[in-house]
Protein backbone atom coordinates (compact mmCIF):
# COMPACT_ATOMS: atom_id res chain seq x y z
CA UNK A 1 0.00 0.00 0.00
CA UNK A 2 1.50 3.68 -0.55
CA UNK A 3 1.66 5.76 1.93
CA UNK A 4 3.33 9.28 2.16
CA UNK A 5 5.44 10.59 5.37
CA UNK A 6 5.36 14.54 5.62
CA UNK A 7 8.27 16.66 6.98
CA UNK A 8 6.62 18.71 9.68
CA UNK A 9 10.17 20.17 10.97
CA UNK A 10 13.89 19.58 10.19
CA UNK A 11 15.90 21.57 12.28
CA UNK A 12 18.12 20.56 15.15
CA UNK A 13 17.15 21.59 19.02
CA UNK A 14 17.40 25.81 18.32
CA UNK A 15 15.51 25.34 15.47
CA UNK A 16 16.60 27.86 12.32
CA UNK A 17 16.49 30.67 12.32
CA UNK A 18 18.42 30.66 15.53
CA UNK A 19 17.48 33.54 18.10
CA UNK A 20 20.22 36.24 17.82
CA UNK A 21 22.35 34.82 15.17
CA UNK A 22 22.95 36.93 12.11
CA UNK A 23 24.33 33.95 9.80
CA UNK A 24 23.86 34.06 6.10
CA UNK A 25 21.43 30.69 6.66
CA UNK A 26 19.46 32.48 9.49
CA UNK A 27 19.42 35.55 7.48
CA UNK A 28 18.26 33.75 4.57
CA UNK A 29 14.96 34.69 2.35
CA UNK A 30 14.65 31.03 1.41
CA UNK A 31 11.63 28.77 3.12
CA UNK A 32 14.32 26.06 2.73
CA UNK A 33 16.25 27.40 5.47
CA UNK A 34 13.68 27.79 7.87
CA UNK A 35 13.50 24.94 9.94
CA UNK A 36 11.13 24.02 12.71
CA UNK A 37 12.18 20.78 15.27
CA UNK A 38 12.23 17.86 14.23
CA UNK A 39 9.47 15.61 13.73
CA UNK A 40 6.93 14.23 10.82
CA UNK A 41 3.73 13.17 9.59
CA UNK A 42 3.30 8.98 8.62
CA UNK A 43 -0.16 9.45 6.09
CA UNK A 44 -1.46 5.77 5.58
CA UNK A 45 -4.98 4.95 4.43
CA UNK A 46 -6.49 8.14 5.81
CA UNK A 47 -5.08 7.40 9.37
CA UNK A 48 -2.67 10.00 10.65
CA UNK A 49 0.96 8.85 12.53
CA UNK A 50 2.66 11.74 14.06
CA UNK A 51 6.70 11.57 15.09
CA UNK A 52 7.36 13.29 18.05
CA UNK A 53 5.87 16.66 19.20
CA UNK A 54 8.18 19.50 19.83
CA UNK A 55 7.97 22.90 20.81
CA UNK A 56 6.34 23.96 17.20
CA UNK A 57 3.66 21.27 16.94
CA UNK A 58 0.93 23.48 17.77
CA UNK A 59 2.11 26.27 14.49
CA UNK A 60 3.09 22.41 12.73
CA UNK A 61 -0.42 21.12 12.89
CA UNK A 62 -2.10 24.69 11.93
CA UNK A 63 -0.25 25.05 8.97
CA UNK A 64 -0.50 21.47 7.79
CA UNK A 65 -4.19 21.10 8.28
CA UNK A 66 -3.95 18.40 11.05
CA UNK A 67 -7.00 17.82 12.43
CA UNK A 68 -6.91 14.40 13.51
CA UNK A 69 -4.41 12.17 15.00
CA UNK A 70 -4.48 8.23 15.06
CA UNK A 71 -1.59 7.74 17.54
CA UNK A 72 1.64 9.45 18.16
CA UNK A 73 5.30 7.75 18.63
CA UNK A 74 8.32 9.24 20.18
CA UNK A 75 11.84 8.57 19.78
CA UNK A 76 13.00 9.83 23.34
CA UNK A 77 12.74 12.87 25.61
CA UNK A 78 14.90 15.71 25.19
CA UNK A 79 12.78 19.36 24.89
CA UNK A 80 12.72 19.17 21.30
CA UNK A 81 10.63 16.05 20.78
CA UNK A 82 8.36 16.38 23.30
CA UNK A 83 7.64 19.91 24.55
CA UNK A 84 4.49 19.84 22.52
CA UNK A 85 3.22 17.37 24.42
CA UNK A 86 0.49 19.29 26.00
CA UNK A 87 -1.23 20.92 22.68
CA UNK A 88 -2.10 17.26 22.32
CA UNK A 89 -5.34 18.02 24.22
CA UNK A 90 -6.83 19.57 21.34
CA UNK A 91 -7.52 16.19 19.65
CA UNK A 92 -9.07 15.27 22.83
CA UNK A 93 -11.18 18.28 22.71
CA UNK A 94 -11.95 17.32 19.06
CA UNK A 95 -12.61 13.83 19.56
CA UNK A 96 -13.43 12.59 23.16
CA UNK A 97 -10.66 9.53 22.62
CA UNK A 98 -7.56 9.18 24.35
CA UNK A 99 -4.53 9.38 21.92
CA UNK A 100 -2.43 6.30 21.48
CA UNK A 101 1.36 7.19 22.27
CA UNK A 102 4.13 4.63 21.58
CA UNK A 103 7.55 5.01 23.67
CA UNK A 104 10.01 3.14 25.56
CA UNK A 105 10.02 3.00 28.97
CA UNK A 106 12.77 4.75 29.50
CA UNK A 107 11.15 7.85 27.55
CA UNK A 108 7.82 7.18 29.48
CA UNK A 109 9.45 7.77 32.35
CA UNK A 110 11.20 10.87 31.40
CA UNK A 111 7.56 12.16 29.86
CA UNK A 112 5.68 11.68 33.15
CA UNK A 113 8.37 12.95 35.49
CA UNK A 114 8.00 16.33 33.74
CA UNK A 115 4.36 15.67 32.75
CA UNK A 116 3.01 14.01 35.60
CA UNK A 117 -0.47 15.68 35.55
CA UNK A 118 -0.75 13.93 31.74
CA UNK A 119 -1.69 10.81 34.45
CA UNK A 120 -4.43 12.29 36.59
CA UNK A 121 -7.44 11.20 35.59
CA UNK A 122 -10.69 13.16 33.94
CA UNK A 123 -12.36 15.29 36.38
CA UNK A 124 -15.60 16.57 34.92
CA UNK A 125 -15.92 20.14 35.11
CA UNK A 126 -12.52 20.72 35.29
CA UNK A 127 -9.68 22.31 32.97
CA UNK A 128 -7.86 18.57 31.73
CA UNK A 129 -4.88 18.18 30.03
CA UNK A 130 -4.14 15.93 27.24
CA UNK A 131 -5.22 12.90 27.56
CA UNK A 132 -2.79 10.17 26.13
CA UNK A 133 -3.30 6.39 26.33
CA UNK A 134 0.58 5.74 26.51
CA UNK A 135 1.87 2.27 25.12
CA UNK A 136 5.46 1.53 26.48
CA UNK A 137 7.35 -0.66 23.89
CA UNK A 138 8.31 -4.13 25.82
CA UNK A 139 11.60 -4.80 24.70
CA UNK A 140 14.67 -2.84 22.57
CA UNK A 141 14.02 -3.98 19.56
CA UNK A 142 10.62 -6.26 18.69
CA UNK A 143 7.68 -5.51 16.52
CA UNK A 144 4.50 -3.71 17.57
CA UNK A 145 1.07 -2.72 16.28
CA UNK A 146 -0.75 0.60 16.97
CA UNK A 147 -3.82 1.84 15.25
CA UNK A 148 -4.22 -1.07 13.10
CA UNK A 149 -0.18 -0.18 11.93
CA UNK A 150 2.25 -2.52 12.03
CA UNK A 151 5.79 -1.74 12.28
CA UNK A 152 9.51 -2.59 13.14
CA UNK A 153 11.60 -0.77 16.23
CA UNK A 154 14.91 -0.56 17.17
CA UNK A 155 17.19 1.23 20.09
CA UNK A 156 20.00 3.32 20.12
CA UNK A 157 22.04 5.91 22.05
CA UNK A 158 22.72 9.78 22.13
CA UNK A 159 24.75 10.35 24.80
CA UNK A 160 23.41 8.09 27.36
CA UNK A 161 19.86 8.79 26.29
CA UNK A 162 17.87 6.21 25.00
CA UNK A 163 16.19 6.76 21.79
CA UNK A 164 13.92 4.55 19.13
CA UNK A 165 13.61 3.94 15.84
CA UNK A 166 10.83 3.19 13.37
CA UNK A 167 10.63 0.98 10.53
CA UNK A 168 7.33 1.54 8.61
CA UNK A 169 7.32 -1.31 5.29
CA UNK A 170 10.57 0.24 3.14
CA UNK A 171 10.75 3.34 5.47
CA UNK A 172 13.28 3.56 8.18
CA UNK A 173 12.91 7.11 10.39
CA UNK A 174 16.20 7.21 12.48
CA UNK A 175 16.45 10.51 14.42
CA UNK A 176 19.45 11.71 17.27
CA UNK A 177 21.19 8.91 16.39
CA UNK A 178 25.16 8.77 17.66
CA UNK A 179 25.92 5.31 19.33
CA UNK A 180 24.32 2.15 18.15
CA UNK A 181 24.88 -2.04 18.45
CA UNK A 182 25.20 -4.00 15.34
CA UNK A 183 21.51 -5.31 15.94
CA UNK A 184 20.57 -1.69 14.76
CA UNK A 185 22.63 -2.04 11.37
CA UNK A 186 21.19 -5.75 10.83
CA UNK A 187 17.48 -4.01 11.57
CA UNK A 188 17.96 -1.48 8.76
CA UNK A 189 19.66 -3.20 6.66
CA UNK A 190 18.71 -3.11 2.59
CA UNK A 191 15.69 -0.67 3.71
CA UNK A 192 14.71 1.52 0.80
CA UNK A 193 14.10 5.06 2.38
CA UNK A 194 15.89 6.12 5.23
CA UNK A 195 15.05 9.37 7.00
CA UNK A 196 18.41 10.11 9.26
CA UNK A 197 20.01 12.85 11.48
CA UNK A 198 22.60 14.95 10.34
CA UNK A 199 23.04 18.29 12.27
CA UNK A 200 26.22 19.51 10.68
CA UNK A 201 29.76 18.94 8.70
CA UNK A 202 31.35 18.41 11.25
CA UNK A 203 30.63 15.54 14.25
CA UNK A 204 29.46 16.70 17.72
CA UNK A 205 29.00 14.12 21.18
CA UNK A 206 24.97 14.34 20.03
CA UNK A 207 24.85 13.72 16.41
CA UNK A 208 26.64 12.64 13.25
CA UNK A 209 28.04 14.84 10.85
CA UNK A 210 26.82 15.14 7.37
CA UNK A 211 29.90 12.27 6.52
CA UNK A 212 29.10 9.89 9.16
CA UNK A 213 25.38 10.02 8.07
CA UNK A 214 26.04 9.07 4.53
CA UNK A 215 29.02 6.68 6.04
CA UNK A 216 26.27 5.20 7.95
CA UNK A 217 23.31 4.92 4.65
CA UNK A 218 25.97 2.89 3.12
CA UNK A 219 26.64 0.61 6.06
CA UNK A 220 22.89 -0.04 5.83
CA UNK A 221 22.38 0.08 2.43
CA UNK A 222 19.81 2.29 2.18
CA UNK A 223 18.31 3.38 -1.50
CA UNK A 224 17.90 6.98 -0.89
CA UNK A 225 18.73 9.32 2.14
CA UNK A 226 16.99 11.94 3.35
CA UNK A 227 18.96 14.29 6.28
CA UNK A 228 16.82 16.07 9.01
CA UNK A 229 17.61 17.08 12.10
CA UNK A 230 20.09 20.33 10.21
CA UNK A 231 21.84 23.21 12.21
CA UNK A 232 22.05 26.33 10.88
CA UNK A 233 25.10 25.08 9.30
CA UNK A 234 23.85 23.66 6.59
CA UNK A 235 22.54 25.63 3.60
CA UNK A 236 19.70 23.92 1.93
CA UNK A 237 21.19 24.81 -1.89
CA UNK A 238 24.80 24.62 -1.13
CA UNK A 239 24.24 21.30 0.67
CA UNK A 240 21.99 19.73 -1.70
CA UNK A 241 24.56 20.34 -4.21
CA UNK A 242 27.37 18.48 -2.77
CA UNK A 243 25.59 15.22 -1.59
CA UNK A 244 25.39 12.26 -3.31
CA UNK A 245 22.29 11.46 -5.79
CA UNK A 246 20.94 9.24 -3.17
CA UNK A 247 21.02 11.41 -0.66
CA UNK A 248 19.49 14.30 0.15
CA UNK A 249 19.15 17.58 2.54
CA UNK A 250 14.86 17.73 3.58
CA UNK A 251 13.12 20.53 4.49
CA UNK A 252 9.80 21.36 6.70
CA UNK A 253 6.42 20.93 4.30
CA UNK A 254 8.88 18.11 2.20
CA UNK A 255 6.67 14.97 1.47
CA UNK A 256 7.44 11.89 0.34
CA UNK A 257 6.27 8.08 -1.19
CA UNK A 258 6.60 5.12 0.65
CA UNK A 259 5.01 2.04 0.57
CA UNK A 260 3.80 -0.53 3.43
CA UNK A 261 2.99 -3.63 3.40
CA UNK A 262 -0.94 -4.57 3.05
CA UNK A 263 0.11 -7.29 5.90
CA UNK A 264 0.29 -3.82 8.29
CA UNK A 265 -2.47 -2.48 7.57
CA UNK A 266 -5.81 -3.32 9.26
Amino acid sequence: MRAKFLFLGTGGSAGVPMIGCKCDVCQSPSSYNKRHRTAGLLKVNGKNFLIDVGPEFRIQALHFHIEDLTAVLLTHAHADHIAGIDDLRAYYFLHKVKLPCVLSKETFDEVTLRYHYLLKPLTSGKSISAQIDFQILPKDFGEYEVAGLGFKYLTYFQQGMKVTGFIFGNFAYVSDIRQYSDEVVKNLQGIDILVLSALRQKPTQMHFSVEEAIAFARLVGAKKTYLTHISHDLEYAATNASLPSDVLLSYDGLEIPIQISDKDIQ
